[in-house]
């Protein structure tokens, strides 16, 4: 099965309770999700994190401890345990499931020793400037992992594996990015802040061979011990872009198969991306970040926004072969660090627009799928409660029409302003053909050619009750309702 024929669906979001369920949920849910049409779970960083049981885990800490470590006050993570996990990969593999692993190389945090070093700051908001001289600081760099041992890799990390970190214990209250010794910020990294290297905690030296050595050796043992099909990478634009098209390489050639790669550059300037895709030689996918801006803008602007231009400046619409299209993620939900809401009224016409068409790999997201009713605090300081509304049932009618009539040549009626449509004529193998149209205003029609001449269609999505029927020549004129999307599929 080609990945691009298929539906991702990533398989958590940033408040899912810390009680270690998740994988057990996944390995209970995974029949139901294949029947729906769910073809692979992107599932959340396995390791331990800095924060233990507790961690999202993304402050990575051990890469080895899968869960199965008395360290960070917890044996399992977040998540379950280590054998909870690999049951949850092996039940969806057995219904055809793909999975991929989150995989953090950016940074580590929590480590077990201080260790003295000479460094230069740097100022946080242009990685350019330096704000004082060179000198001895004192950094929390060496990672001995006690709880684990030498089991699995016997590798202990020191400050001469990073490149930079942000706190210097001789100096608590400076604001600063600390290049260490001998070190300089990666190349092929995002540009802003003059170099985007640094991210968080310790960053990894990409340049150091012990480094990069244990980043290779590490997905070898990951693919033998869990079996995953592929992997999305975490903060690729801080990363120098060369190494996840080794990397991948590196671990396809072990493996001995193709495996698949995801990576999260979060810029809505799609040339940055383009600029990705070209140093890693296609090699490795990206989420449509700049598709996701175009929905959170669209959903805030109501019927001022021009639905025409819906896919402009888009990786999908410039590279659909290498997009991986989304509604929302874990950062852009409410509340995190790179919130970017697409309005609830909106995720039933952006979930037509990425699960509907011939172009890109799409992936839905835990919370527009179940729903999610969580407590935080926001960039205000004040705590808020925030309730996400399933959309379950409409994904999954649209999961339904992907599988079965979402086929052959696409036929776009991109031709107003607030109301669009689209057609696909089906195949040989799955004949019917389906009609989309949305609105963001007032109710409206779209007259399109499915190539089914007197055909009775319905709307799948219960949105409209009345039935529409082609002419001699296949077409029709399709509706939709107010602020609505409708999914026309033949009555059987």
């Amino acid at each position: 099965m080609s990945e691009l024929n298929g539906v991702m669906m990533q398989y958590f979001h940033w408040y899912n309770a810390p009680d270690g369920s998740l994988w057990n949920q996944v390995a209970e849910e995974a029949e139901a999700l294949a029947k729906a049409g769910v073809t692979s779970l992107w599932l959340p960083p396995a390791y331990k994190g800095t924060g233990g049981g507790y961690d999202v885990g993304y402050g990575v800490y051990d890469m080895f401890d899968l869960g199965e470590f008395d360290q960070k006050e917890s044996v399992r993570t977040k998540y379950g345990t280590k054998e909870e996990y690999i049951n949850a990969i092996k039940k969806a593999q057995s219904v055809g499931i793909r999975i991929y692993a989150d995989a953090v190389f950016n940074h580590k945090l929590g480590a077990d020793e201080e260790e003295e070093v000479e460094a230069t700051p740097f100022n946080p908001d242009n990685r350019t400037d330096t704000v004082g001289e060179y000198q001895k600081i004192k950094a929390w760099t060496g990672f001995t992992f006690p709880g684990r041992g030498d089991k699995y890799s016997a590798m202990k990390w020191h400050w001469w594996h990073f490149d930079a970190i942000d706190y210097n214990v001789y100096n608590a209250d400076e604001n600063a990015v600390y290049l260490l010794k001998g070190k300089e910020f990666d190349r092929n990294v995002d540009l802003e802040k003059g170099n985007f290297d640094y991210l968080m905690g310790c960053d990894l030296d990409m340049s150091h061979p012990e480094v990069v050595g244990e980043l290779k050796y590490w997905g070898e043992w990951y693919l033998d011990t869990t079996g995953v099909d592929g992997f999305r990478f975490d903060a690729v634009k801080h990363v120098s872009a060369d190494f996840f098209r080794e990397w991948l390489e590196h671990v396809s050639h072990y493996a001995g198969r193709d495996v698949f790669g995801v990576g999260e550059y979060w810029s809505y300037d799609v040339e940055a991306l383009h600029h990705f895709v070209e140093t890693t030689d296609g090699k490795v996918t990206l989420f449509d970040a700049p598709l996701h801006h175009n929905f959170h803008v669209a959903s805030k602007s109501g019927n001022g926004y021009d639905m025409r231009q819906i896919f402009d400046n888009t990786l999908v619409q410039d590279q659909p072969a290498l997009a991986v299209t989304l509604v929302e993620n874990h950062d852009s939900q409410p509340l995190q660090s790179l919130e970017s809401v697409v309005e609830d009224w909106f995720k039933p016409l952006a979930y037509a627009l990425i699960l509907l068409r011939s172009e890109g790999y799409p992936c839905i997201f835990y919370a527009d799928y179940y729903g999610a009713h969580y407590t935080d605090s926001g960039n205000d300081g004040d705590e808020h409660e925030i309730w996400l509304e399933s959309h379950k049932f409409l994904i999954d009618k649209m999961l339904f029409a992907r599988q079965t009539y979402a086929y052959g040549d696409q036929y776009d009626y991109f031709d107003h302003a607030n109301t669009i449509g689209w057609t696909r004529l089906g195949n040989d193998e799955n004949p019917g053909g389906m009609a989309v149209v949305l609105s963001n205003g007032d109710a409206g029609s779209k007259y399109m050619e499915v190539g089914h001449p007197n055909q009775t269609y319905i709307d799948i999505t219960e949105h409209i009750d009345e039935p529409i029927t082609t002419n001699d020549e296949g077409w029709a004129d399709f509706r939709c309702g107010a602020g609505s999307v409708s999914v026309w599929l033949p009555k059987k």
